[in-house]
């Protein structure tokens, strides 16, 4: 019995191991591609911005920052060419982990002024916008 207590605890290290690589690697990504800024400071430079939400259609459509388009990640690359170098670029999705990549992929291709919602979607008190449905 002990050798599997043994091995049930290598088993949940090596689960919180891998969350906390996966963690760190967005993390960095984040920020090597992005600024990472606060809700006040999303609110405060968004009407001079292209605010970009990468969630999918169906996540954008029941509900989104208002003044937002939808650019899913699943179809970032084909799109990118909509999106304009010569003003900042806010970028969110629920979380953070669409925005990093998105991010990275727009660093990558000679964007700069990139800028994440720290919390994401899922934690913005502003006006949002949905979709009616019919």
């Amino acid at each position: 019995m002990s050798g599997f207590l043994i091995w049930l605890n290598v088993i949940l290290v090596a689960i919180l191991l891998f969350f906390g690589v996966n963690w760190l690697f967005y993390y960095f990504m984040g920020k090597r591609s992005a600024t990472i800024i606060t809700e006040e400071e999303f609110k405060e430079g968004m009407r001079k911005a292209q605010v970009i939400d990468v969630r999918e259609k169906n996540e954008f459509d029941a509900g989104h920052i208002l003044g937002a388009r939808n650019i899913p990640y699943t179809t970032f690359v084909q799109s990118m060419a909509g999106i304009r170098k010569d003003v900042p670029i806010y970028l969110y999705d629920n979380t953070t982990t669409l925005s990093v990549r998105a991010a990275n992929k727009l660093r990558k291709n000679g964007y700069q002024d990139i800028f994440i919602l720290k919390k994401g979607y899922q934690e913005w008190s502003g006006k949002t916008k949905k979709k009616k449905v019919v």
